[in-house]
């Protein structure tokens, strides 16, 4: 890149002399001097030389980087003792091109453009599990994308791995990953809002013209229309586009709308969704293979007639208390309080008629019968369903209820007679043979597809879960199991037999499950490395690294998070170090981003006895400490997004 001279920077050194209440006279004497990055491109807290020229001046000097936001992100002082003189700098700040200012004895004597801030999601712990997971899901979802016109309009998502359509379920579960690598997150939900019906109700998947497949609604699915509402919460979250999100609003409003009033939708006596009997959140009911109303052929129950039984599923209303709960954030950004409110007001009672109703103590039964009716083979209280790994993610469960149900898997897991590779169960028990019928697809038995397979989803939302639950070790555990799994066979499916054989329903299965694989980014990026964007593109995050809980010794690690559709991301440096004393130790955190503020929660590694100091920016700071379930975190808050802090811990002896 071009090397900034004092004559071609004069404008902007007049202009900051003046904002800095010092005379344009200063300029006159000051020596001529340059100054250029060695990198034109440079990374998040990745250091990179500057070279300095300042003619025959020696002495103090001071470089002041700006980002491209105009915000100062540091300031490195020197002494010119030679010319060039080389000097290292740490990228920090927005995205973008950096600007500086070189001060001699105080006067500025050059400014220009410095380098261009760029930043790509990375992971690097030196733990070959964990470093390796970004990479080869990213493959994965390579093979899960789908594009194509659709009535003038390009499509771009991500499609169910089980099936050659874009199903709004699947490409919403997908955004754990692709918000870190695809820049187009709203081309599929356009398309959905274009096909939303009058009643405010969506179908399961869009057309494909080119396989002559018009979009559909399968009549006993109950949780599409919050799936839109979260699903376009997230692509906001991920762009930053007000007017794109205001384009949606009243879609998602007509859509809940519908859910909370339609008569096969809701049950107005409990307060609740409701829907026919079917295994957890999927699309066919329990009963015999039946005939397609529409080809006369042989096909699941997907229909509602007079032989549909009704129950409350817990995972719908998890679900849809987790959408009122967005759009209630939604609705208070765009000015709209009293909607907010009464939003919010119906996710918290919606979840105490699902608590009285529904929450056993451990977990959250399977289905509850509107009318009682016998399921013979199985002991349905003790069914164990996936939306309750689920729901650990959704902002809706005490910490109780979430330290329970992750409780629970553990404990099947270890149960005597288990015979399944890893507890990452559709359901457990399985229905009996027959209980529903698939016209002869893989499904009607136990151990197949989500009548008790093994599903990387349902390990990555308990993955996730645990990270934030206080089980942070469990967490782990759970990612290196997949890894090891994806590194032995290069593939990832939608669900596996217990006995680990891959579940191959149809000659649509693909070999890259994008919504299990995505699972278990989230739980690395979001769990393991514990950033959270409270905000929209990383305007407010919450740093919770839990590196001290891996089963390796992890010391140090580099994470950035970025959105491939805005500027937003974050990245930190985490260090656990020795000191000279033996009975301490030293966390280093050196972090910055696009955003505001950071909240920072620091787990501390199992041997620490207490925090003996911590300095944050060069001044020292009392933090809180905060239990989760066995697990301790020191908490402090940082109204900035350029953050140095040294923690020094006392160990136990």
């Amino acid at each position: 890149m071009p090397r900034p001279t004092a004559s071609r920077s004069i404008c902007m050194l007049l202009f900051l002399l003046v904002s800095l209440g010092l005379s344009p006279r200063s300029i006159i004497a000051a020596p001529t001097a340059t100054f250029f990055s060695t990198e034109p491109v440079v990374h998040p807290l990745q250091p990179v030389v500057i070279q300095l020229a300042v003619g025959e001046y020696t002495g103090p000097a001071e470089l002041v980087i700006y980002d491209s936001q105009q915000r100062p992100v540091g300031s490195w002082p020197l002494t010119i003792q030679t010319n060039p003189q080389s000097l290292e700098v740490i990228p920090r700040g927005a995205l973008g091109q950096h600007q500086a200012v070189l001060f001699a004895s105080g006067v500025p004597i050059a400014s220009g453009p410095l380098y261009v801030l760029e930043a790509q999601t990375t992971v690097q712990t030196g733990v070959p599990a964990l470093d390796q997971l970004y990479p080869q899901v990213y493959a994965f979802m390579q093979e899960a994308t789908l594009s194509y016109w659709l009535n003038g309009h390009l499509v771009h998502g991500y499609r169910s791995p089980d099936s050659p359509l874009l199903w709004l379920r699947d490409h919403y579960y997908q955004g754990q990953a692709f918000r870190y690598f695809d820049a187009n997150v709203t081309s599929l939900l356009d398309s959905f809002r274009r096909a939303q019906r009058a009643d405010g109700s969506f179908p399961d998947f869009i057309d494909r013209p080119d396989w002559g497949i018009r979009a559909f609604r399968t009549p006993v699915e109950a949780d599409v229309e919050y799936l839109f509402v979260l699903a376009v919460y997230d692509a906001w979250q991920m762009t930053g586009d007000d007017q794109w999100l205001i384009a949606n609003l009243g879609a998602m409003q007509r859509a809940l709308h519908y859910t909370l009033n339609d008569a096969q939708r809701w049950e107005p006596s409990l307060g609740l969704v409701k829907r026919p009997f079917t295994i957890d959140t999927w699309d066919f009911e329990y009963g015999p293979t039946t005939i397609d109303p529409n080809t006369g052929n042989p096909a699941p129950r997907h229909w509602i007639d007079e032989q549909t039984r009704w129950g409350i599923f817990h995972g719908d209303n998890t679900g849809l208390a987790q959408a009122l709960q967005a759009l209630a954030r939604i609705e208070t950004y765009l000015g709209q309080p009293d909607n907010a409110q009464y939003h919010r007001d119906l996710a918290t009672v919606i979840m105490q008629r699902l608590n009285q109703l529904s929450w056993n103590g451990r977990f959250f039964t399977h289905h509850v019968q509107l009318i009682p009716w016998d399921v013979p083979g199985v002991d349905e209280a003790s069914q164990l369903s996936l939306s309750n790994a689920l729901a650990l993610n959704r902002g809706v469960l005490s910490r109780e209820q979430g330290q329970a149900i992750l409780l629970e898997y553990q404990f099947r897991m270890k149960r005597p007679h288990n015979l399944s590779f890893a507890e990452w169960w559709s359901i457990d028990p399985p229905f009996p043979s027959g209980s529903f019928g698939l016209a002869g697809r893989l499904g009607e038995n136990p151990g197949e597809y989500v009548n008790g397979g093994i599903m990387p989803l349902v390990g990555g939302e308990l993955a996730r879960g645990a990270f934030d639950h206080g089980h942070e070790a469990y967490g782990f555990d759970i990612l290196k199991r997949y890894a090891a799994m994806i590194a032995h066979s290069g593939a990832t499916y939608l669900w596996y037999y217990p006995t680990g054989g891959a579940g191959i329903g149809s000659a649509d299965t693909i070999a890259t499950d994008g919504w299990g694989s995505s699972a278990m980014l989230g739980a690395l990026i979001e769990g393991a490395a514990g950033i959270k964007d409270n905000g929209v593109r990383y305007s407010d995050v919450t740093l919770s690294p839990r590196w001290p809980a891996a089963a390796e010794e992890i010391t140090s690690a580099y994470v950035v998070a970025r959105y491939a559709a805005s500027d937003g991301y974050v990245a930190y440096r985490w260090q656990h170090l020795p000191t000279e004393q033996r009975s301490r130790s030293l966390l280093k955190l050196n972090a910055t981003g696009s955003g505001d503020r950071l909240h920072i929660r620091l787990l501390l590694p199992t041997e620490v006895n207490r925090v003996v100091e911590t300095v944050v920016n060069g001044e020292r700071v009392d933090v809180a400490i905060e239990f989760v379930g066995e697990s301790t975190y020191a908490v402090f808050e940082a109204a900035t997004p350029i953050l140095q802090v040294h923690m020094e811990v006392e160990n136990r002896r």
